[in-house]
């Protein structure tokens, strides 16, 4: 079966509600993979609501006036890193991002919800827990659940910066090219 993605007739405006990963930290804004996306999708508007640092608790306290400055049509949430690296309950993060879902869908918006991943040296128990609160939200939302990107970027230290954690300007068309057609998918 052959599968074509095309994207909407329409021009939707996202939301990209992320951290740092998503943000482009410690690269010129320009060229961040959000701003790449824009230059890509731009039929669409696309607007980055993501800040360096940031965890579900802050992106949950600044969404309603994110979802007041204009009418989006799909919220991609690319958020839990920080709260696993500053090692928060899942049951936090799942509370956080399950409100952070429900009012997205309250203002009529898709959600596209994006995998995090935790360093496995926080253990296997905490990793696993982590990680089924995405597919768990996925399942209890009937969200598409858009695999961790950085799984293919971060191995590779050519495209990352010196700190191992976030992902060079060389890795940002990649991203770019891997969040396209989950977009397009969402949107559809």
């Amino acid at each position: 079966m052959l599968i074509i993605l095309c994207s909407p007739s329409y021009a939707a405006t996202i939301l990209v509600l992320g951290d740092s990963l998503s943000a482009g930290y410690g690269i010129d804004e320009h060229q961040g993979w959000v701003q790449l996306l824009q230059q890509d999708l731009s039929q669409h508007t696309l607007i980055n609501g993501s800040v360096s640092g940031e965890t579900t608790a802050g992106a949950l306290r600044r969404l309603p006036s994110l979802l007041a400055s204009s009418k989006i049509d799909l919220v991609l949430i690319e958020l839990g890193g920080n709260d696993g690296l500053r090692g928060f309950p899942p049951a936090q993060l799942k509370s956080n991002l399950t409100k952070i879902v429900e009012l997205a869908q309250e203002n009529s918006a898709k959600v596209l919800l994006t995998e995090i991943r935790v360093p496995p040296n926080y253990g296997p128990r905490y990793s696993k827990a982590f990680n089924q609160v995405y597919h768990q939200l996925a399942q209890e939302h009937s969200l598409t659940l858009a695999p961790f990107f950085m799984s293919q970027i971060a191995p590779d230290r050519e495209l990352m910066q010196r700190d191992g954690i976030h992902p060079n300007a060389k890795a940002q068309p990649l991203i770019s090219q891997w969040m396209k057609p989950w977009i397009e998918t969402a949107l559809n």
